[in-house]
């Protein structure tokens, strides 16, 4: 046996290679689904034959926009000899990013107070650092985005986990209420939600805020809410969509125009503080150092020069309901409990047997892929990802039929 496998360092000291922390982000299990499914799956072996149903993530499958490819070729031709260098938040960047928050929220953000990231996974992990001490509680619903616990573990935050009303999709501010403790620094929602398409309505934000504010005020430390609205502008039926910055001014709102434009690698969003919020100025200086501090993560020069065109158009999102609407009704028609999701990409349903992996795994046999809903801590379920193109769908549609004819017919 080598030193290395022995688990005895050159020095003769017991260890590892990795720390405590990182071997406890490999550990979590939604993280291990999301690296199988990536790397080792039939999924990943698949996903780009040409029978392929990719309903797996929200990626596209069709090409870009025009407007969104000129926007982007606009800017990389060079205006000056300091074009490609250094950039921090860029004014222009803030100001249209600002000015778009006003128009769909009626809040009167202010430029100074958009801090620009690599996407809303970036702009999660820095409201996140910016409030909480390693050891302090984070609570999310479930089904959640799979990547909230990976960040909280990273920054040796400790996950509570509540479940939402299963019948309408919303949050269970009992359930919240129930989870609060001292120790309690933050709660995390996200409208309109990954996985389930649900758009929280003002009056449960509302009831929400009351909560946070009481809680507060009992346990003599503010609670935070992260708001995850990296799909705030994939609404459907006409709907309003409304923030938590409208009811709760201790809101930190994390936005990515990757889901507004459909293009997930190229990555663009921020952090934003609304003008309600007290102590906004103290968390400025903080959270531009944590922009240097945690590796540079502003976005790409190219991508900042562009953000104020893109942010004068998006994907189609009648096209999105279209497709929303295609499925539900072809798939309510088969015997699925299909709900129609009132945003995001996403449709969650119920699987036709407990035990969702088997069920997910029978359509992937087929070409068609689907996620389970243990990825999203919640067994008996599967995600359909919207991004899905028409023919994808019109191929899977006898797949899915076939595959709840067999559940039904094995018992």
């Amino acid at each position: 046996m080598t030193t290395a496998q022995s688990g005895v360092h050159a020095s003769g000291a017991p260890g590892t290679a990795a720390s405590q922390r990182a071997a406890a982000i490999a550990a979590i299990p939604s993280y291990q689904l999301i690296n199988t499914f990536l790397n080792n799956s039939l999924y990943a072996r698949r996903k780009f034959e040409p029978t392929a149903c990719d309903f797996g993530f929200g990626n596209p499958h069709q090409m870009p926009q025009d407007e969104y490819v000129t926007a982007l070729r606009d800017v990389l031709t060079p205006r000056n000899n300091e074009w490609f260098a250094y950039k921090t938040n860029l004014p222009e960047a803030q100001d249209a990013a600002a000015a778009s928050l006003q128009r769909l929220l009626d809040v009167p953000f202010e430029p100074e107070h958009i801090y620009l990231s690599t996407g809303g996974f970036t702009a999660i992990a820095l409201a996140l650092k910016a409030v909480t001490d390693p050891g302090d509680e984070v609570i999310y619903s479930l089904p959640p985005w799979f990547c909230y616990e990976p960040i909280l573990v990273e920054s040796g935050l400790t996950p509570v986990k509540v479940r939402i009303n299963p019948e309408t999709f919303d949050l269970d501010l009992d359930a919240i209420a129930g989870a609060i403790t001292p120790r309690t620094h933050v709660v995390i929602i996200n409208s309109p939600n990954n996985p389930t398409g649900r758009i929280y309505p003002p009056e449960l934000l509302a009831r929400l805020a009351a909560l946070l504010e009481e809680a507060s005020a009992r346990n003599g430390r503010r609670i935070y809410l992260v708001s995850d609205e990296a799909y705030n502008r994939i609404v459907y039926d006409g709907l309003r969509f409304h923030s938590p910055v409208e009811f709760y001014p201790f809101t930190l709102l994390a936005y990515s125009y990757g889901k507004t434009h459909l293009a997930p690698g190229e990555r663009i969003g921020y952090l934003a503080l609304p003008p309600t919020m007290p102590d906004r100025d103290q968390l400025q200086a903080v959270i531009q150092a944590l922009q240097l501090a945690t590796g540079w993560v502003y976005p790409n020069a190219t991508l900042q020069y562009a953000l104020p065109q893109l942010e004068t158009f998006s994907i189609d999102v009648g096209r999105l309901q279209r497709k929303r609407d295609v499925m539900v009704d072809a798939l309510a028609g088969m015997g699925y409990k299909a709900k129609r999701s009132e945003g995001s990409f996403y449709l969650y349903m119920e699987s036709p047997v407990p035990y969702d992996m088997a069920f997910t795994e029978r359509l992937a046999a087929k070409d068609v892929f689907v996620f389970p809903g243990v990825m999203f801590e919640t067994p008996g379920f599967f995600r359909i990802s919207l991004t899905a193109n028409e023919d994808m769908i019109e191929r899977s549609l006898p797949i899915f039929r076939t595959a709840i004819e067999e559940a039904e017919s094995s018992g």
